[in-house]
């Protein structure tokens, strides 16, 4: 194998293939890069048995082949060399890395042992990238990190006619967003795929910067896969296996107590109100007629309370909720104003949970799909 590839555009398709890959694994076969080279371009990818990844360059191949090499060396060394094109080429068992005056020699790691990426077949749709990116990134927040339960540890897509949900929850908590979907298969039943967190948000990262993402269901065997491509990259993962718990129903079609509050302004005062707090602590948040007031109980040296406007509708009422938990509902909202709403239970010792959606104006509800549902706390008497 020979070529000879912009420095920028590898290192840029060097990093995005080994993004994904655990930190270590038992395989060391698995933490490798593969470089195919035709007359066409070149090819990198990576695989571990559950996420892969694969894009394609532009490049001057003088001759082609096929080479592994270790993906996060190659990554760093990509990442550093001088501002020149970059020559690769194969000696035996070994890859010379040529850019400038620079010259890396790294052992090549075998072909034959690695495993073949997955194909991507079955049906498949369209996504604004951009609204994709912002839909993953407000939703995945509350998915949980805790691997006890996997099945809670993904986001939920759920495909049906033109629209695309994404639902995700820690028990504690459940985030939902919907998106167009430009379906190009019509689909007679409504899909779903559970997909884990952590891959989708770098998903939304590298992908979102513009244009559509193509997204394709793949049910091959016994394994159920996801996949993801925008431009000439593609990104695939196994799907959880499980079912989701059905936390839609958890969402009250209408509430009339509700209160509407400056988003900055919260935000500054919950971070403010709860620097006094140990650890796992909630802040008291008591809203009146008057406007909002929060009160942190922490150690016997420290106390904080604040007051902030707010517009409620409704009897007054007093939650008791985690800063941090409330403060992931608030940066996911993308408007001036929020709105609280507080949902009852049948029991009047139990609080429901409390709705956090955008709002346009202190008169006017946000036009945006997302929703954001947090259990508070028990009220410490």
């Amino acid at each position: 194998m020979r070529f000879q590839a912009n420095r920028d555009v590898l290192s840029e398709a060097v990093s995005f293939t080994v993004k994904l890959l655990p930190q270590r694994t038992t395989l060391p076969i698995l933490s490798g890069v593969l470089i195919t080279s035709t007359d066409s371009g070149i090819s990198l990818s990576a695989f571990d048995y559950e996420v892969s990844a694969r894009t394609e360059i532009a490049a001057d191949v003088e001759e082609p082949g096929t080479v592994l090499v270790s993906g996060r060396l190659l990554a760093e060394i990509a990442s550093k060399l001088p501002n020149a094109p970059v020559t690769f080429a194969t000696e035996d068992n070994r890859i010379v890395v040529t850019c400038g005056t620079a010259s890396f020699t790294l052992l090549s790691m075998p072909v034959e042992e690695y495993p073949t990426l997955p194909e991507i077949t079955g049906e498949s749709g369209v996504v604004p990238a951009s609204d994709f990116a912002e839909a993953v990134a407000q939703v995945a927040v509350a998915a949980s990190r805790d691997d006890v339960t996997p099945v809670i540890t993904g986001v939920q897509l759920e495909i049906s006619g033109d629209r695309l949900g994404l639902v995700a929850t820690d028990r504690y908590r459940v985030a939902v967003r919907e998106i167009d979907w430009d379906g190009s298969i019509g689909r007679s039943e409504p899909s779903t795929a559970l997909v884990p967190a952590r891959t989708l948000q770098e998903i939304g990262k590298t992908f979102g910067h513009g244009g559509t993402i193509g997204i394709t269901l793949v049910a091959k065997d016994d394994r159920e896969l996801i996949a993801f491509t925008a431009e000439k990259k593609t990104v695939t993962s196994l799907l959880i296996r499980g079912n989701f718990p059905p936390v839609r129903r958890l969402f009250p079609d209408t509430v009339d107590n509700y209160a509407v509050i400056n988003t900055g302004d919260l935000i500054e005062a919950t971070r403010r109100v709860s620097l006094v707090l140990e650890r796992e602590a909630a802040l008291r948040f008591s809203f009146s007629t008057e406007g909002l007031t929060l009160e942190a109980i922490g150690s016997e040296q420290a106390q904080a309370s604040e007051s902030i406007d707010a517009l409620l509708t409704g009897p007054d009422t007093v939650v008791s909720l985690k800063p941090q938990f409330l403060l992931d509902g608030l940066g996911a909202v993308h408007s001036e104003f929020v709105r609280i709403s507080f949902t009852k239970t049948d029991n009047p010792n139990k609080p429901g949970p409390v709705l956090i959606t955008s709002q346009t104006s202190r008169e006017q509800a946000g036009s945006d799909s997302y929703r954001y549902l947090l259990q508070p706390n028990l009220l410490l008497r």
